[in-house]
């Protein structure tokens, strides 16, 4: 079982992740910036106390997760689209994920709720000691009893200190796994439905937005050197964006140097990823701590 302390700094975290998703969901319109929906997250994120744990993500119709803005970006939302907005706090390391659909075109509200209704159903069914194939077959039922289809190389992860895969996984569909859930493990639990029609998978767009340092073996070239040791203190081993290089003033220049650290693999890319076929995509995500009588949302708006 955590230690006290260290529940309470993940409770404070999704305390700050709910307050910011609720917010956030209703600022966001048609037309919106994209850049302005991420930037004000992440802003009300340090405001309350918190630190971003990944840069906002907004994900919109076909694509399933990990857009954000880059530097300079000037989509906005579409009309009548399906938004998808992922945050993720940390305080001391400790990590709340959570995520929302925002929905403007009224055909795909059945979708929406479906994934609502599929993270409901995962959280009253979660326990220590259950397999989580067993929960996936729980999500995968739901989803498919209502028309859907759940995407099957979307996962919830288990989330430690800094780390927001830190092992175990649990899909979103029926598997073969002796993957077993513990008392004291925090996870965040992540239904993607998209439309019956659909691949149900996720492929790689050539765009990568989000970034992660993997190695910590130093560069030859001195603003590298510079701009490794920054990300390192900084970030850790969370995933940043971009755009909070370039926002950095004291970094200067950075860009020859971020590229360097991303070719000599320093550094690793997260792909945008896009439903195979091009269909439409929702999702919806808490964490919750797993203690021994049952599940504990730290993600739960109050």
């Amino acid at each position: 079982m955590l230690e006290q302390s260290v529940l309470e700094k993940y409770i404070r975290a999704g305390q700050i992740a709910a307050k910011v998703r609720e917010e956030i969901k209703n600022r966001t319109r048609e037309g919106m910036p994209i850049i302005r929906i991420c930037e004000e997250a992440e802003q009300m994120i340090r405001k309350l106390g918190g630190k971003p744990a990944f840069p906002c993500n907004v994900s919109i119709n076909n694509v399933a997760a990990h857009y954000t803005s880059p530097p300079g970006d000037d989509k906005t939302v579409p009309e009548r689209s399906v938004v998808k907005i992922d945050i993720g706090v940390h305080v001391d390391g400790y990590i709340a994920d959570t995520a929302t659909t925002v929905c403007f075109a009224p055909e795909y509200e059945d979708m929406v709720r479906t994934s609502e209704i599929a993270l409901e159903a995962a959280i009253k069914k979660i326990r220590p000691n259950m397999h989580t194939s067993d929960l996936g077959s729980e999500i995968q039922k739901i989803i498919e009893r209502r028309g859907f289809k759940p995407i099957s190389n979307l996962t919830g992860h288990q989330v430690g200190r800094y780390l927001i895969h830190a092992g175990k996984s649990l899909p979103n569909v029926s598997h073969i796994s002796f993957n077993k859930i513990r008392a004291g493990e925090v996870y965040a639990i992540e239904p993607f439905v998209t439309v019956r029609s659909a691949a149900g998978r996720v492929v790689d767009a050539p765009e990568s937005y989000i970034f992660r340092l993997v190695k910590r073996k130093s560069p030859k070239n001195a603003e590298a050197k510079r701009l490794l040791k920054y990300i390192e203190s900084r970030f850790r081993t969370l995933p940043f964006a971009e755009r909070w290089l370039k926002n950095d003033v004291s970094l200067g220049d950075y860009q020859a140097a971020f590229l360097r650290l991303l070719s000599s693999k320093c550094l690793m890319s997260y792909p945008v990823f896009v439903e195979a076929t091009g269909k439409w995509v929702a999702q919806s995500e808490h964490t919750v701590y797993v203690d021994k009588n049952g599940p504990v949302i730290t993600t739960q708006y109050e």
